[in-house]
């Protein structure tokens, strides 16, 4: 009598691993795309803040003029960073890229003192430096020209909003695939025990009591096979950290703790939804349809 017990022990084991690690490999799918997410959104960031504006600056600007502008871009909610550029500074600049002295040229440096304007990622956007190029026009006298890539600006915005709305697209499909290999894989488990759910049935047991077990069984489950998707995670980024240069830049660990809770929150919410419901099904069967299903 042993040896079919313990055929059946094994058999069970082996059920709940290979149901462990189908979860945890979709598991592992679902954090891929919520990390590409996370990485999308930081280099959207990168991106946005390296775009910027330069103030050119008048003639006969006076130094108490600069320092009252440049200290009220640095306390605007809108900069990031700003950087003064000075006449000489600016030709210096000119000379390392062309390859000669344009004053040597001229016989005077036909540049002006400039302000270079960093902007913060929710305000590089064309409406909101359009904002920012008026209230700066109008709040002093020492702006010579305000310049920005407006054609460039906006090719940007574009292309993050395209990329995140193919982004967006592709983590619901994944989601509603995911949700269905979860489901299937433990409806499986379900079928394989309809005839013992039948029979708490037929003693009484309520259809809450009938449920918990499976639900909470299944939720274990959930909780071991993110454990492992993480784990998988957790290599993958590793080994994109040691192949690609600067890569720190766009991941850090706040950014890989929350793909890690939501890996384990789709983990506990999808197996215990799944689990609901396939319980649910045999539940309200008849014995007769059990055999058929």
């Amino acid at each position: 009598m042993s040896e079919p017990k313990n055929n059946r022990h094994i058999s069970f084991l082996n059920a709940r691993l290979t149901s462990t690690i189908s979860i945890a490999l979709v598991l592992f799918i679902l954090g891929v795309i919520a990390l590409m997410g996370v990485l999308a959104s930081r280099l959207t960031t990168h991106v946005k803040e390296n775009i910027g504006f330069s103030i050119v600056l008048k003639e006969s600007v006076q130094e108490s003029q600069i320092e009252s502008l440049k200290k009220k871009l640095d306390t605007a909610p809108y900069v990031k960073a700003t950087q003064f550029i000075s006449k000489d500074d600016a030709l210096k600049e000119l000379e390392i890229e062309i390859g000669e002295n344009p004053e040597d040229l001229l016989g005077f440096n036909p540049l002006k003192a400039s302000i270079e304007v960093k902007l913060k990622a929710d305000y590089a956007e064309p409406d909101s430096l359009q904002w920012i190029e008026a209230s700066l026009n109008k709040g002093t006298t020492a702006i010579d020209e305000i310049i920005y890539q407006k054609d460039l600006l906006k090719t940007v915005n574009d292309n993050i909003r395209r990329i995140g709305l193919i982004l967006f697209c592709l983590a619901v499909i994944l989601m509603i695939i995911s949700f269905a290999l979860i489901s299937n894989t433990i409806r499986l488990t379900a079928y394989s025990k309809r005839f013992i759910i039948h029979t708490m049935k037929l003693v009484g047991a309520t259809p809450g009591f009938i449920r918990r077990p499976f639900i909470l069984s299944n939720i274990v489950n959930g909780v071991i096979a993110a454990i492992l998707a993480i784990i998988l995670l957790s290599g993958s980024v590793y080994y994109l950290k040691s192949e690609i240069d600067n890569f720190n830049t766009l991941i850090n660990t706040q950014s890989l703790l929350t793909v890690y809770c939501i890996v384990l929150a789709l983990g506990i919410i999808i197996t215990a939804i799944s689990a609901f419901f396939a319980v649910n099904r045999y539940i309200h069967m008849d014995r007769d349809d059990l055999y058929y299903v």
